[in-house]
């Protein structure tokens, strides 16, 4: 009788679940078919890549019932997701046939999944800090180094153009130094510890770009 009970409880503790699942695997499945359509359209249609994009599709959607749940369950579902949703662009590139101009999407979105999680705010000053750093830099990484790729890709931009590294150096080193900054205003243990190690590569990495860029 008690297991009887537990597992109605548990069942009633997530009702919307069906809704959930139906909700993300619509979703999906019209993702798919879009992608589909669109690379018949385009002449460039590459069948056998639906064997990629199809599992990504599922499990992407796998992941959309996990963050509805929030709490604990939400990381695990956002994580999943992401997975999909690369694994799927992986699909997509093939079946279009355009994987060879359009890998910087695989720097891009890894990084854009990465600084989707700006907004989560851990409860520890230094942990946040930290999370926000990297997320920041995820963020720089998608839009400048992904973007560059891409453009360098469609023959945009020439790596040898210009000293664009030396600049990304620069920018990661001022993102983790103004996060370092900002740890100053919180009284927690350990923070000037938290604050050097996070300034020397800070200084180290803003010097490397500036050499590079300026051709020392």
């Amino acid at each position: 009788m008690s297991a009887e009970t537990g597992l109605v409880m548990s069942r009633e503790a997530y009702p919307g679940a069906g809704r959930h699942w139906m909700v993300s695997l619509a979703v999906a499945g019209l993702a798919a078919a879009a992608t589909t359509t669109a690379a018949q359209a385009s002449g460039h249609f590459h069948w056998w890549a639906g064997f990629v994009l199809i599992p990504g599709a599922l499990i992407a959607a796998t992941g959309g019932p996990l963050l509805a749940r929030g709490g604990g369950r939400a990381f695990a579902g956002y994580v999943v997701a992401c997975l999909g949703a690369l694994v799927f662009a992986v699909g997509a590139l093939l079946m279009f046939g355009v994987f060879g101009r359009g890998w910087p999407l695989m720097v891009i979105l890894p990084c854009l999944a990465v600084a989707g999680t700006y907004r989560w705010r851990l409860v520890h000053p230094l942990a946040r800090g930290l999370h926000r750093a990297v997320s920041l830099l995820a963020l720089a990484g998608a839009v400048l180094l992904g973007g560059t790729l891409q453009l360098t890709r469609v023959d945009l931009v020439g790596v040898d153009a210009a000293p664009m590294w030396g600049a990304f150096l620069m920018l990661a080193g001022v993102i983790v130094l103004g996060n370092a900054v900002e740890l100053t205003r919180h009284r927690m243990p350990y923070r000037l510890q938290a604050i050097t190690l996070l300034v020397g590569p800070a200084v180290v990495a803003f010097l490397l770009g500036l050499r590079l860029l300026r051709g020392w």
